[in-house]
Order: structure tokens, then sequence, then C-alpha cells
């Protein structure tokens, strides 16, 4: 099974010919409505180990979401949907089109089955409520190789991280709208795998950050390769 990593959310870089439209919420562009802070380090890690390719965006998600789709109303922030057409054309030609046509094409090219993780953290409070979680493991129900993928991960996740609460499409739904959504329509069941993995931002900073991504590391390492 070829690997493969992205990271929709890994930055908050803002374009300098767009540093006018943010320059008053820097705070936001800090907050994890800019970017998801910690995820890049857990997705670099495990492109690393597992010497597999790594795409990422760095640019701010309050710019343009690459992990939405054209027709989703969250495609543009409230700031950017300010900007007039011509600036939205350019957006999506310089930083949306290159990192989902770039991942789409490597997994026409390469040998099937592909299993491609999108690597994601999550407020551990969004408007009020404390979510529940701490690892989620995002997919559709009703692909079986995503289901068993995803069983058989949580259940190596759940023997490495006994002192974290793992769920399955949680905080979000699997089959929501996002990249592996779009990419599950390109490529049949037998030859992709879109799984998400969200990690409480809470741990960031901790030691149970390192062994997070360490925990992920060896379980996947053990389906990959143990299984065999």
């Amino acid at each position: 099974m070829n690997l493969l990593l992205t990271c929709e959310h890994a930055g908050n870089q803002v374009p300098e010919c767009y540093n006018e439209v943010f320059s008053d919420i820097r705070e936001v562009l800090a907050s994890h409505r800019g970017y998801d802070p910690g995820a890049l380090e857990i997705a670099r890690f495990l492109a690393t180990e597992f010497n597999a390719p790594l795409f990422i965006c760095e640019t701010t998600r309050l710019l343009i979401e690459p992990n939405r789709s054209l027709d989703n109303n969250q495609l543009y922030s409230e700031y950017s949907q300010k900007l007039i057409e011509t600036d939205h054309e350019q957006i999506l030609e310089r930083y949306y089109y290159p990192h989902r046509n770039g991942v789409e094409d490597v997994i026409t090219k390469v040998s099937k089955p592909v299993l491609h993780l999108s690597i994601h953290t999550f407020t551990p409070v969004l408007n009020g409520n404390t979510r529940a979680v701490d690892i989620g493991l995002l997919f559709d129900p009703h692909r079986r190789s995503e289901a068993d993928f995803c069983r058989e991960f949580m259940d190596g996740l759940e023997l490495m991280l006994p002192y974290l609460t793992i769920k399955f499409n949680e905080p979000y739904k699997g089959t929501d709208d996002g990249f592996t959504t779009h990419l599950r329509t390109k490529f049949d069941d037998k030859d992709y795998l879109g799984i998400e993995i969200e990690v409480n931002q809470k741990y960031i900073g901790t030691e149970k950050w390192e062994l997070i991504s360490v925990g992920l590391k060896e379980v996947l390492f053990d389906l990959l390769y143990e299984g065999k």
C-alpha cells in the first residue's frame, strides 16, 4: 500500500499582496481559525519516518480553504470574500489548485492501493463546548477498505495510547465536504483510502504530544508492514 500524507492547514502565512486584508486580525490568524497548530509537525514526522511524499498548504485557510470544494460557502472566509472576482481566480490558481491537483496526480500515477492520511488538529473547545475526543479517525463507513483499516488502526492506538479517547468520525464526520471526500469520487474503494487524522490541540507542548506522534507511527508501521 502506497502511503501519501497531506496537511491542508499547515500554516497561517499571508501572501504579501494580501497583507492589507489581514492586517487587523493577527490574533485570528494565530488561532485555530488561521491554521491547525501542530498538524505540520505530526505530518512531517510521519512523512520522514516512512519516507512518504508530503503535500502541505502553508497559506492561511482564511485566504482559501483547501479542504473545501469549490461550491462550498466556506471556501473563502469572511475576510477573503470581500476580494474581487479576479483576486479569487488568482488565489485558486496559486494556492488551491496546485495542492489538490498535485495530490490527485500522484495518486493517479502510483501503484494502488494508496493510503492517504490527511493530518489535522482541532481546538479542544469550540463555541463553549468541550470536545470529548483526543484523536479522531475520519472516514466513509460505506467504503469497506477505509472502515476495515480504521478499525485496525483504532485497535492499535487504544493499545499504544490507552489513556486517550479515540473515536471514529469525531469531532467531524468523515463524509463531510473535504479533500478526501472529493478524492473518493475520483478513485475506487479498492484503489484509494482517504483517512483524516484529527488530534486535540490541548496536548501541544506536553509529553503526550510526542507520545501521540510516536504512537501513530508505531501502529501505522504494524499495519503497513508487520501484517504482511
